[in-house]
């Protein structure tokens, strides 16, 4: 691939390959130089000990009288055709037979043991024809070097032979492995380079090696950590206008008032305004804390305390249109582990859809289902369409309708829980909540 190459490095094919093919021929060098050693000493050992054998059989069968009357002796039987046999003096000399006038080798065993050499071309062994007064003769029986000499080089070409075929296969093999090990790498790379390009649905293939399949998979989680980080992120925009939209239109709304109306307690005015900039403030925080989620550890959530807070932020401007608010929780309740801003956003969400689309009283309950929590928001307004899905994302023009739920519904299932329709008309929503056992 062209981006390890121009990154200055070598290629892992090719590093692979280097160092398998290398350790091959080491290895194989390392095994034949012995091994050819031993084969030239075995042949060789093999020819010396059937010449060995031969001229003990000739000695055997020598007069012990053939120094001082020397005359042909019969070679046994089956004695090859490729060797020459003759008797010699203690001095060396020929007396009889075939052979070289004059041999070292034969002279040598005069000291009544076997000796080998290669002489004047041929492989010769002299055995000592014994007699009462010791070493009478010597029998020198000897054959051309160069018949062990052939042998030993087809053994060499042979195994030569083998050495290369032996090479050939671990280069193959070499190509082999360097392709399966490089292989999953290179799309590991073009997977982490389209990462890079802002493609999150990558997804690394598996290749059958521990160490790369494991990077493959955190590469996997982290392409999937970040996309749905960038989506929240591209999320916020529109989720922070929908929030933010009631509690900064009646910020404005109440100092326009203060301000229009003469004799107004422009003191409280400020005050009502700083409280609802402290909400928005939170609201704020919450929404950017829930884009930007990380997974963090969840603490016990305090049930009551965010129904206290639905109630100090709802009743007065919910008081203010004639409608009433009521929040109940049945204990004992349960103990459930989310992120409070999540919980505090999803409530302001159901309590605004009930107070802009419903009528009548507002009823907030929280208690124990056995497997968790569930708070119920509902109203007395004519309820939901039927067939109507109200979780859609699809936000109007200018009111921004149809954003909140779809929120609410995000915010729950990133807690591990649920937001449901329990009840179209008059309608209810309900926030399920996984409970946490100890």
């Amino acid at each position: 691939m062209d981006g390890p190459e121009s990154a200055g490095g070598t290629p892992l094919r090719r590093q692979v390959l280097t160092s398998i093919a290398t350790v091959a021929v080491l290895a194989i060098v390392l095994f034949t130089i012995p091994l050819i050693l031993a084969v030239q000493r075995l042949y060789r050992d093999e020819a010396v000990t059937r010449l060995e054998r031969d001229a003990t059989r000739i000695a055997a069968a020598a007069p012990a009288d053939e120094e001082t009357n020397p005359r042909p002796v019969p070679p046994p039987i089956g004695l090859s055709a490729h060797l020459t046999a003759g008797i010699f003096s203690t001095n060396g000399i020929r007396l009889a037979g075939s052979g070289p006038a004059v041999s070292k080798v034969a002279a040598a065993a005069r000291d009544a043991r076997l000796h080998d050499k290669v002489e004047g071309g041929m492989l010769s062994v002299s055995a000592p024809i014994p007699g009462d007064d010791g070493v009478t003769g010597v029998v020198l029986v000897s054959m051309d070097y160069d018949l062990v000499s052939d042998r030993i080089e087809w053994a060499l070409l042979f195994m030569v032979g083998l050495a290369f075929t032996a090479i050939a296969l671990a280069v193959v093999f070499a190509r082999y492995q360097s392709a399966r090990l490089a292989r999953p790498l290179e799309r590991f790379t073009t997977a982490a380079q389209a990462l890079g390009e802002g493609d999150f649905s990558v997804r690394a293939s598996r290749s059958g090696v521990r160490e790369v399949d494991e990077a493959g998979e955190a590469l996997e989680a982290t392409a999937r950590r970040l996309g749905e980080l960038l989506d929240r992120e591209r999320a916020f925009s529109a989720d922070v206008s929908h929030q933010l939209r009631t509690p900064l239109t009646g910020l404005l709304l109440g100092l326009e008032a203060a301000l229009d109306r003469s004799g107004a307690d422009l003191r409280a005015a400020v005050t009502t305004a700083l409280e609802r900039g402290d909400h928005l403030q939170e609201t704020i925080e919450d929404l950017l804390r829930l884009a930007r989620d990380t997974g963090q550890v969840r603490d016990e959530l305090d049930v009551t305390g965010i129904l206290d807070e639905a109630r100090s932020r709802w009743a007065g401007p919910l008081a203010a249109k004639g409608r009433q608010l009521t929040i109940q929780a049945y204990d004992p309740l349960p103990m459930v582990r989310v992120a409070p801003g999540s919980v505090r956003q999803i409530l302001d969400v159901l309590i605004d859809n009930a107070a802009t689309h419903g009528e009548g009283p507002i009823t907030v309950r929280a208690g124990d289902i056995g497997s968790g929590l569930a708070i119920d928001v509902g109203d007395q307004g004519q309820g939901i369409p039927e067939g109507a899905d109200v979780f859609i994302r699809r936000p109007e023009p200018e009111t921004g309708h149809g954003i909140g739920l779809a929120l609410a519904r995000s915010l729950a299932e990133a807690e591990g829980g649920r937001l449901v329709l329990r009840h179209e008309s008059p309608p209810v929503f309900a926030l399920l909540l996984p409970g946490t056992d100890e």
